[in-house]
Parts: structure tokens; sequence; C-alpha cells
């Protein structure tokens, strides 16, 4: 996968991450653990309006909004113990975040092995960000076809 293939938010968090030696995505992982954005409060006060995503172990819940102009805002809460699967969703907030639809559409579904972390982190914490994915993309689908 090339950069030109991703949208260009994605694509430079990809190749930050293809940068650094092992241990330092590491760190730079833990680093995006800290910067996942708050619940905006409709979905604190209403966590049934989220979706859990069963692929992560912890337990991570997701809510995609599309707007009328077609841009996406991703919102991502996932517990402060959990740093792995809590970076990889601040990652797809801010990655997927501001894009268009049809850009969220086109992420390939290989995305998260795309960063340079499978030796890192279990492949079971990589299913968990590529369902993350999944979920976002049919979320944005179902918000489109509802129109």
């Amino acid at each position: 996968m090339t950069s030109e293939t991703l949208p260009a938010a994605l694509a430079g968090i990809r190749d930050d991450f293809l940068a650094l030696d092992e241990p330092e995505r590491l760190q730079l992982l833990l680093e995006f653990s800290r910067e996942l954005p708050e619940l905006p409060a409709h979905y604190a006060e209403h966590p049934e309006l989220t979706e859990r995503v069963a692929e992560c172990q912890s337990p991570v819940f997701i809510a995609v909004e599309v707007s009328a102009d077609d841009t996406v805002a991703m919102h991502a809460v996932a517990p402060a113990e959990a740093p792995t699967t809590r970076g990889f969703a601040s990652i797809l907030v801010q990655g997927l975040s501001g894009l268009r639809a049809a850009e969220v559409l086109a992420v390939p579904g290989d995305f998260p092995q795309t960063l340079g972390l499978t030796r890192a982190v279990s492949p079971l914490r990589i299913a968990g960000m590529t369902g993350m994915l999944m979920r976002a993309q049919r979320q944005v689908r179902a918000r489109l076809d509802a129109r």
C-alpha cells in the first residue's frame, strides 16, 4: 500500500510509525492512547448510541457520524488500562475524523497491519483495530443508506 492510496491523515500516521524502530513504535502507540478525545456528551450520556467492538478484548465502543456534507466524525471510548487498544482507537478517531465518507469507505481493511506493529503487539490486538475500522466503515455506509 502506498501513501497515495490512503487519505493523508492515515498515511501520515502510518509513515510516523514506520519511521521508528519497533520499541519506539510502541511508545508512539502509547502517546496516541493518551490523545484519545473524550466522548461528546450526547454519547457519554447515552452509551446505547455507541456500538461495542466485539473483536476487541477490552470494552471499546464507537460511534460514527456523517454530516450533511459527507464529513465523517468518529468517536470512541476505550479503557485507560488497555493502552494498546486505546491507542488503536485514537489512531482511527484522529485518522478518519474529518474525511469524506467515500474516503473512509476506501481505507483498505489491512491498514492496521501496515503500521509496523505486527511483531510488537498480539495478532488479537491487530484484529481488534481491524474490527474497529470495519465497524466504522459499516456505520458510515448505514448513515449514507439512511438518507
